[in-house]
């Protein structure tokens, strides 16, 4: 049973979430201001920053001693930390909201002192979508006025759909292409949408049959990955190197993958 103090995260998380989506409905070409951040194709906006300026504020209102890690503007640890952290990314998918394709969301997850994530949250506010979960106490979608628990994607259907993505890193992603003919078998057709949050999200609303992904940062995963898990997912993400510091470390996030799929889909995924 979900105690007052997991109600209390994940209804924060709801409202952090929110205040980041509001700033991307927000959107508007004149406004963007995009930059690279040094990779081809990895952009930064306007946007991006004001929406994590938006859930930082948010959580610290709420949590001051909480620890804080974001995509845009790093970890941040109070001085006397409770031992928890959150993990942000404000906009998820910015090269599709720069081009205005509508797969991109705020993502808020937080673990607690053990490294154990306790509430995750993906608002796409383009879509009208709300994903959450709470450990233990399963994965929902908002939509339209409508709430609806997630059970994953129905397993054995065929014409099975898998999700991933590519790295900005011309030698890993040339690696991924090599390895993507095996990586396919046994899927029928591929998906990229440009947000890994998402798709772990729609794996576990059952659009897609099964996500993949090498070199993750943590705040891409943090939230869809328990999303997905609790929908009742088999997952694997990487391990956090410090549950306070955030995780995980560079080499092993390039190294490692992030998957979700139904439980018999496991071997087909890279150790």
């Amino acid at each position: 049973m979900m105690g007052p103090e997991h109600t209390q995260l994940l209804d924060l998380a709801k409202a952090a979430a929110a205040a980041g989506a509001a700033v991307l409905a927000g959107r508007n070409a004149a406004g963007l201001k995009a930059s690279n951040k040094g990779a081809a194709g990895d952009w930064v906006t306007a946007f991006d920053v004001a929406a994590e300026n938006a859930v930082r504020d948010v959580i610290v209102q709420a949590r001051p001693d909480d620890t804080i890690t974001g995509e845009e503007h790093g970890t941040h640890v109070p001085a006397s930390p409770s031992g928890y952290r959150w993990s942000i990314d404000p906009l998820d998918g910015t090269t599709n909201f720069i081009r205005n394709i509508v797969y991109y969301g705020t993502s808020v997850a937080v673990a607690d002192p053990d490294g154990v994530w306790l509430a995750g949250v993906v608002n796409a506010p383009a879509l009208g979508k709300l994903f959450y979960a709470s450990r233990g106490q399963g994965a929902w979608l908002e939509e339209g006025g409508h709430v609806t628990r997630l059970n994953g994607p129905e397993p054995g259907r065929p014409g099975q759909i898998l999700a991933s993505g590519f790295s900005y890193d011309p030698d890993v992603r040339a690696e991924q292409a090599g390895a993507l003919a095996g990586f396919m078998e046994g899927f029928a057709d591929l998906r990229r949408l440009g947000s890994a949050a998402l798709d772990l999200c729609l794996v576990a609303d059952g659009t897609h049959d099964a996500y993949g992904e090498r070199g993750l940062n943590e705040h891409d995963f943090a939230a869809g990955a328990l999303i997905a898990e609790e929908a009742g997912c088999w997952v694997r993400r990487p391990r956090l190197t410090s549950p306070l510091e955030g995780g995980p470390s560079l080499e092993e996030r390039l190294s490692a993958w992030t998957c979700a799929g139904t439980l018999e889909m496991s071997g087909k995924f890279p150790l």
